[in-house]
């Protein structure tokens, strides 16, 4: 009877915790509500046309054809093209920006003259708006007539390139590494900072050299910070439009998904259905791409730590 007593008041217990989770749910549930209306609807409706065979400059009635829409984007050649451009387009970006926005953030991590002004500097590029980033790189570093990267290679007697014309997709990539590294900067400083000093001093006293301090201890603990930064950077960078359409306006060999759907869209009679069809796979593409990065990145990791 004890044994019985015991458990029907355990079970009480359970009970009145599970009500009391709820009642505190309860006043969370209009802003939940609110948040997946408002970001789900769009999506959901761009699931619901990318069946439809719609083309907005026609007075033809909708038409529901399935997944032919998604067929047909895989048999298209141009397509292809653009997911290939995605794919290489944002790995490239987020690798480089990842690495190079590491090694900056070791740099900052100490104290030195100036170092809130030279931080404050090394973020600016992040905060300028891609359109004027696009312009600035094109007309200023990249022109072939007064650009300053020609200009430079000029000095040690080599000729002038037209490197959009010539390096069309690499030439978005510098961009926006120049833009996304001060971003993947700030991530690992903040990782950086938050590393245990005693560690550090441990491994000092213990006469583990820089490399080994780092591959051993700061690299497994700025995992995290790794992951979240390559999350970001893929999920934001495989969205590109504003570089391409101001540096190559969409040219050969630098047309991504994104830039796809829009032509799809807006420079070919308006096919909303074929185009929402693409954009469903510019999501699809950055959840893959993001889980990718993420699993060969926590591989590498789990390397240096074994």
């Amino acid at each position: 009877m004890a044994s019985t007593s015991t458990l029907s008041r355990d079970e009480q217990v359970k009970a009145l915790q599970k009500k009391e989770a709820r009642r505190r749910r309860i006043p969370l549930l209009p802003a939940l509500l609110f948040t997946i209306v408002v970001t789900q609807t769009p999506f959901a409706f761009s699931l619901y046309f990318g069946f439809l065979k719609w083309r907005g400059n026609t007075p033809a009635p909708r038409e529901w054809i399935g997944f032919k829409n998604y067929t047909d984007a895989f048999q298209n050649m141009f397509f292809r093209e653009a997911a290939w451009v995605s794919i290489l387009m944002t790995v490239s970006a987020v690798l480089l920006s990842v690495i190079l926005g590491t090694l900056i953030a070791l740099l900052l991590d100490r104290k030195f003259f100036g170092q809130g002004f030279v931080r404050t500097l090394i973020i600016t590029p992040f905060l300028v708006m891609p359109v004027v980033a696009g312009l600035v790189w094109k007309n200023q570093m990249f022109s072939a007539t007064f650009g300053v990267i020609n200009w430079v290679i000029n000095i040690f007697g080599f000729e002038s390139r037209e490197w959009v014309s010539e390096f069309p997709l690499w030439t978005i990539v510098v961009v926006l590494v120049w833009q996304w590294t001060p971003f993947m900067m700030l991530i690992m400083l903040a990782g950086l900072q938050g590393q245990s000093s005693s560690v550090l001093e441990a491994a000092k006293v213990d006469g583990a050299s820089a490399s080994a301090t780092f591959f051993q201890i700061t690299l497994p603990h700025l995992r995290p910070y790794l992951e979240l930064g390559v999350l970001l950077g893929s999920i934001y960078l495989i969205q590109v439009y504003d570089h391409i359409f101001t540096i190559t306006g969409g040219g050969p060999g630098s047309t991504n998904i994104p830039f796809f759907v829009n032509q799809r869209s807006f420079g070919a009679a308006f096919a909303y259905g074929s185009a929402s069809a693409y954009s469903i796979l510019v999501v699809i593409a950055a959840i893959l791409i993001a889980n990718f990065g993420l699993r060969v990145l926590s591989g590498l990791l789990e390397g240096e730590e074994a």
